[in-house]
């Protein structure tokens, strides 16, 4: 048994535990994959110091490197004004900074250091491989016997029979791990006073062994998100048992020697990144100041509104509203998270499970079932009996394809039937999609196995008054109002959801617009509303509608539905739609190396469907600003889909309920994108997912890059560059709305996680006053005047 004379206390232990697991930022499962800022955990340091801490003790980068700044400058992008307002060396445009070195903290560490080995490599192998085990949600044929246990738990049972270690070299593995004790607390305690690890040292040597399985623990940390679950402390006790069996089965006095002066070695100074973060300063003044000008460009006069469309505020619909602006002066568009401010569970017609539709940050009370349109009981009950066959034949077919025993059978068996989808797939012929007009939300209350779904009138009415004065859209309605979720079809791409709305969980945001519609085109929702001081035209009809953002196609659902006083509006508002999709995807063409001579739509609607497509559009690349004002504050402005867009108009908020909404949500997801590109971008082989071309799926729940190593969670490298350069610029939000800075300082006041963005440099935060101007929150929480 290992010597516990220098445990920790267990209160003090406990305190550590807590502390680094709370470090890690989750991640969702590709099925729901959504942005996440990956230095979540570290949100309560300031950003140089975190920079500096993840240098030193992870040897990964949180700057970007000084290339972007030389770049800039030769572009013409940055300017001697900007470097010498951030106060930036320009000398260190001309040096390199030096790599990072990580602080060897872990066993692996300094074995592999000393002695030439890689045990840190084969350790992560294996746990990989037992995470992926465990964790599994139906890929592997054969599932590992012990899922049932806690993860520790079952990994020690599982350790009893896998022999991979001793083959390698570790003679007596099992048995001393065995000798750690069988409780995850118990055993890290165990494990540290064996290496002789103090309180002091504890905390680093803990922070980095769980960076070390960094892509397991993001997974674990979201399983119980938002509160850290055990299964991450689970985890930690695997990686340190490791270090812990490493360290006693390791004899060779060079080795001994070097741990011994690893304990009586001092932490490392923290290096000083001040230089790198006026550089990264100045690269944002400069790109503030062209935002300021953009904003400054006046609106230009428009007519009354024949028709309103309410578009996501993400980056991707910046440009078709400017484009369907310019094609149709009549149509007025407005900006919303695309959960349109209905947070919900969908349950699909005939499936299990429900599906979330909201921002992660959000945990929904709404269920809403799917139900097909007309049918009376035993329609429905037919319906479903259709639908149980299918997922019937369908998971037998899978099953068969994926078993060990009979995936050959199943090629000789199914091949020739198989033929058609291959042929289709090799020649970039899309499938016909199933009809969505049968299938509608059931938005009146109802039950599903006992779990209460829909809303009754008065519900109906609240989310309905929420949901319009949140979008300061409480009069001038136009005859159609569109209400345009988004979503991108994409195949062969297991990041595919990361292009879906994250305001929707990682969904497309149809389901949320056709309940937002089915709301609010309610007859006694409109009399509820009516009460409360919003009058809706009775001819006023809300429409679901799709942005397609790989081919900026917009698709209207439901349109059977409207009434027939507004089919000729539809019919012009159709056309224009076209128009400015058109439009819209000759100005991404460029952007996409798409030939001039080439035909933009077709390569467009080809990338959809193609196999080997591994840039089918660049997504939410470019971000970096957020806008919370009315329309008319952008309405002039070319902002080149690098805006979140967000309609706010503070004199309709009373009580600054909206505006507290605002920051706390939508600006906060806004960041997590941000910051998710940003790190993707700097520091790709730490933050990002690497090679998509190298992608192995595991568990059906993240990617391998190759055949093994740590679950990677962030982008991959082909959504953030080209092949020649850079197609994100990595910048932190500059975050502009148009509200009083005491009612935004009292939310800031309210709301520490927002606090530690906005007063630690994680995004930058301004004021828009009257006159147009910009003015900047500093950390100090003082307002003063750009420039």
């Amino acid at each position: 048994m290992p010597d516990m004379t220098h445990a920790l206390p267990p209160a003090a232990l406990d305190a550590v535990l807590d502390r680094v697991a709370s470090l890690v930022a989750p991640l969702w499962p590709l099925r729901d994959f959504v942005a996440v800022n990956p230095f979540l955990g570290l949100a309560g340091l300031p950003f140089a110091e975190a920079a500096a801490t993840l240098r030193t003790l992870q040897g990964t980068e949180l700057l970007p490197p000084r290339a972007f700044a030389r770049a800039a400058l030769a572009e013409g992008r940055l300017g001697a004004a900007d470097l010498a307002e951030a106060g930036a060396d320009p000398a260190l445009l001309h040096e390199t900074r030096p790599s990072p070195t990580p602080e060897p903290l872990l066993v692996t560490d300094v074995l592999d250091a000393t002695l030439g080995t890689a045990w840190g490599a084969f350790a992560l192998e294996e746990i990989s491989r037992w995470a992926a085990a465990w964790a599994d949600e139906g890929q592997a044929a054969w599932a590992m016997p012990w899922r049932d246990l806690p993860l520790h738990a079952a990994w020690r049972a599982a350790m009893r029979h896998d022999r991979a270690a001793e083959v390698a070299g570790l003679r007596g593995f099992r048995a001393a791990l065995r000798a750690l004790p069988a409780a995850p607390r118990d055993c890290i305690a165990a494990c540290l006073a064996q290496l002789g690890l103090d309180a002091a040292a504890a905390g680093p040597y803990l922070h980095r062994a769980l960076l070390s399985v960094s892509g397991w623990a993001a997974l674990l940390r979201q399983r119980g998100w938002p509160a850290a679950t055990d299964e991450v402390l689970e985890l930690l006790a695997v990686r340190v048992a490791w270090d812990a069996t490493l360290h006693a089965l390791h004899e060779a006095p060079a080795f001994r020697a070097a741990w011994a002066a690893r304990l009586a070695a001092p932490p490392r100074p923290q290096p000083d990144m001040s230089g790198d973060l006026a550089l990264l300063e100045a690269m944002e003044a400069a790109h503030r100041r062209r935002l300021a000008a953009a904003l400054a460009a006046p609106a230009p006069a428009r007519p009354a509104p024949e028709a309103q469309a309410i578009f996501c505020i993400d980056v991707r619909s910046e440009p078709f509203r400017r484009a369907l602006e310019e094609v149709a002066p009549a149509v007025e568009t407005l900006g919303f998270a695309g959960f349109f401010g209905v947070a919900l569970d969908w349950m699909p017609f005939g499936e299990d499970r429900a599906v979330l539709q909201a921002p992660v940050l959000l945990q929904p009370s709404l269920l809403v079932c799917e139900g097909v349109a007309g049918a009376g009981p035993a329609g429905t009950e037919r319906a479903l009996a259709a639908h149980g066959l299918r997922r019937k034949v369908r998971d037998t077919w899978d099953n068969l394809r994926a078993s060990a025993v009979s995936c050959f059978a199943y090629v000789e068996t199914a091949g020739f039937a198989a033929a058609a989808g291959l042929l289709r797939g090799a020649l970039n012929r899309p499938a016909e999609e199933a009809p969505l007009a049968r299938l509608l939300p059931a938005i009146a209350p109802g039950e599903w196995r006992g779990r209460p779904a829909g809303l009754s009138t008065e519900g109906r009415i609240a989310a309905a008054e929420s949901m319009l004065r949140a979008m300061s859209f409480t009069g001038g309605f136009g005859g159609l109002v569109l209400l345009v979720g988004h979503g991108a079809r994409t195949v062969n791409n297991p990041h595919a959801a990361g292009l879906d709305c994250g305001a929707c969980g990682g969904h497309s945001g149809e389901r949320n617009a056709r309940v937002a519609a089915a709301i609010l085109n309610d007859p006694l929702v409109r009399e509820g509303l009516r009460a409360r001081g919003i009058a809706v035209p009775a001819d006023t009809w809300f429409l679901a509608a799709l942005h397609e953002t790989v081919t900026d196609t917009v698709r209207i659902l439901d349109a059977e539905r409207i009434p027939p006083s507004q089919q000729a509006l539809l019919d012009r508002l159709s056309d224009r739609l076209e128009e400015a999709g058109r439009l819209a995807r000759d100005r991404r063409a460029p952007g996409l190396g798409i030939p001039e001579e080439a035909d933009p739509h077709a390569d467009l609607a080809r990338r959809s469907r193609d196999w080997s497509e591994v840039r089918p559009e660049w997504a939410l690349a470019g971000n970096a600003a957020f806008v919370a004002a009315p329309r008319a504050r952008t309405l002039g402005a070319d902002l080149q889909g690098r805006a979140f867009l967000h309609s706010y108009d503070w004199r309709a908020d009373q009580g600054f309920g909206t505006l507290e909404l605002i920051l706390t949500a939508p600006l906060v997801v806004a960041s997590w994108i941000n910051l998710q590109y940003f790190a993707s971008t700097v520091d790709n082989a730490a933050w990002g997912s690497g090679n998509k071309a190298l992608h192995n799926v595991a568990a059906r729940l993240g990617v391998l890059e190759g055949v093994g190593g740590d679950l990677r969670a962030g982008l991959p490298w082909q959504s953030v560059h080209d092949g020649t350069r850079f197609r994100h610029e990595p910048l932190r939000l500059q975050a502009v709305v148009e509200a009083p800075e005491a009612e935004m300082d009292r939310v800031i006041a309210r709301h520490p996680h927002l606090r530690d963005l906005v007063e630690n440099g994680w995004l930058r935060l301004h004021s828009m006053e009257d006159s147009g101007a910009l003015r900047l929150r500093h950390a100090a929480g003082d307002w003063r005047p750009l420039g």
